[in-house]
């Protein structure tokens, strides 16, 4: 396994990063399994481990804990706070107040005294940028976290963040983890371009498009696939079935499968650090590290250009954070007697 530098920490990671969302209630329920295939990833040289509080409510974290328990020197540990972990509105969100109490659930849960990478895991329009960064330099100055990041941030927030933390001596925002695959390209118009800019590392998720770029999903083809269950609309959206059926001649041209295909696209990127992989079960972490040292030539790319243009979505719809100003209708509309230009 190659190693990547993780923005200008100096901190090394692989160019995969193993993602626990599915251990856990949410995926793989078996804990002695879960924690097996956590060991083959790192016996495969894979040293970055991802999860967050809201995986199946911290049973993530805690296998992840478990798993890690005589090789936690040898792991970059990242997680995560943001998402609701309980009715308590208060259980939630990205103020100093959640962060700096559920910081410490995390870090009993993973059985660690410091997190090595701490993520905010979506926006929150409700608080200032300021107040969240300033909880997250106190946890860096007091060892529990060593560097800290954000999750599914526009590009302007990470701009704005990034500003904060110039003026106000904070700990700057050192890693972004946004959606990317080959359906999924919106990132490279901007996200990407300013993480570059201000030296950040990205993890990017779902390389392969939620699963659907495993080759499983076809037109006219039923699944029986868990995921229908939680994505289905994401699975069976007709331009990205047509896209399939372009990536699938390409990817058996190359003497590829198509998961192969989309990882290689996805670590490609030099803006992109790490691609998250998120295996349920041992054989597709075996196929994934399978085709770790696939290498995409300049016609493939090109070809896949030619299928999703450069910093496109296929689906405009397949967001994963809308801002307020798009969510809510009231936003983007006058009072009624101020709407005419006359």
């Amino acid at each position: 396994m190659k190693y990547r530098t993780l923005c200008r920490t100096g901190i090394k990671v692989s160019p995969y990063c193993l993602g626990a969302m599915m251990f856990g209630a949410w995926g793989n329920t078996d804990h002695d399994d879960s924690i097996r295939i956590i060991h083959t990833a790192l016996d495969a040289g894979i040293n970055f481990v991802d999860t967050a509080d809201v995986y199946a409510q911290g049973e993530s974290e805690e296998i992840v804990g478990k798993a890690l328990k005589d090789r936690r020197d040898d792991v970059v540990l990242a997680t995560k706070v943001h998402g609701g972990m309980g009715e308590d509105p208060n259980r939630a969100g990205n103020s100093r107040r959640w962060i700096v109490a559920e910081v410490e659930n995390s870090l009993r849960r993973l059985q660690t005294d410091h997190i090595d990478l701490y993520q905010i895991h979506r926006p929150d329009p409700s608080v200032d940028v300021e107040e969240t960064l300033s909880a997250l330099t106190d946890l860096v100055r007091s060892g529990k976290v060593r560097a800290i990041g954000c999750s599914t941030f526009p590009a302007s927030e990470i701009v704005e963040s990034q500003w904060i933390s110039e003026r106000r001596g904070l700990e700057r925002f050192r890693t972004e983890q946004p959606p990317y695959s080959i359906v999924n390209r919106g990132i490279e118009r901007e996200v990407l371009p300013v993480c570059e800019r201000y030296g950040m590392g990205t993890l990017v998720w779902s390389p392969l498009g939620m699963g659907l770029l495993t080759g499983r999903y076809r037109k006219g083809q039923e699944t029986d696939s868990k995921r229908m269950s939680f994505a289905a609309g994401r699975l069976t959206n007709e331009r990205k079935l047509d896209v399939v059926e372009e990536l699938v001649p390409l990817a058996e041209k190359a003497g590829l499968s198509m998961t192969h295909l989309a990882m290689a696209f996805a670590v490609a990127h030099p803006g992109v650090t790490s691609a998250i992989i998120g295996p349920r079960t041992a054989e597709q972490l075996d196929d994934l590290l399978a085709g770790a040292e696939v290498t995409l030539d300049d016609e493939v790319l090109d070809r896949i250009d030619e299928i999703v243009p450069p910093g496109t979505d296929v689906d405009p719809g397949d967001v994963s954070y809308a801002p307020p100003a798009i969510e809510h209708a009231g936003l983007r509309r006058r009072p009624a007697g101020e709407r005419s230009a006359a």
